[in-house]
């Protein structure tokens, strides 16, 4: 990598410390410490897309305009990605472990032109968890768990700044919270969608139960 490619933004000097801190922690960790978390950051994205299915399940059973939120956090996600692949072109922020010459990163520096400000991995994890917060208490809980996990494994495996992680994090919710919270007005078009061929999928929504007749729903037993 030239002296040139590596002028284009630098970030060390927001906390290029702590990640030189973060990463000698890395290194010191024991190994199958290391590979769970090798582990996590490649493949737990994937983690969101099964809380998505969990929280279509559960809001077959839920008021419209829960399923509408559900529905749509795939949408917000992508959203999401697109503003924050817009921001990395604009700052160019070099990688931490090309910029401070960290050779021994857990997860092989990428090249040159792939940028780090903001975590794109934070960015969609936060989102999701957003997503689902509105949709589903239980779910969402997890998810942000898991969207705190998957932040701090980018700076674990040596390509991001922690700044890149909170920035992620930042624009992940600035973009999912009022996607989600307008997806609830959606709710009429599942309502009705619930009574034609998608009833299987979209379920049927909370039910009333009947009484049985001279007598009115909820009255104690004789």
């Amino acid at each position: 990598m030239t002296p040139h490619e590596l002028a284009v933004y630098d970030g060390s000097g927001i906390d290029g410390g702590l990640y030189r801190l973060v990463v000698g922690w890395a290194e010191a960790a024991p190994h199958w410490f290391n590979r769970l978390v090798e582990l996590w950051t490649l493949l737990g994205l994937g983690v969101f897309a099964l809380l998505m299915l969990a929280a279509w399940w559960r809001a077959r059973g839920a008021g419209p305009a829960v399923m509408a939120r559900v529905l749509a956090s795939p949408l917000v996600v992508l959203v999401a990605y697109a503003v924050n692949s817009g921001i990395k072109g604009l700052v160019e922020e070099v990688r931490p472990c090309a910029q401070l010459r960290v050779h021994d990163t857990l997860e092989a520096c990428p090249g040159p032109g792939d940028w780090s400000f903001p975590s794109n991995h934070t960015v969609i994890a936060v989102a999701a968890a957003a997503a689902l917060w509105f949709a589903d208490r239980r779910i969402g809980a997890v998810a942000a768990v898991a969207a705190v996990l998957m932040g701090a494994s980018r700076v674990w495996v040596g390509v991001h700044y922690p700044h890149d992680v909170l920035a992620g994090a930042l624009v992940g919710l600035a973009v999912a919270v009022p996607l989600a919270l307008a997806a609830g007005a959606a709710g009429p078009l599942v309502d009705r969608a619930r009574t034609g061929p998608l009833r299987p999928l979209l379920g049927a929504g909370p039910q009333s139960v009947a009484a049985p007749a001279g007598r009115p729903v909820g009255a104690g037993r004789d």
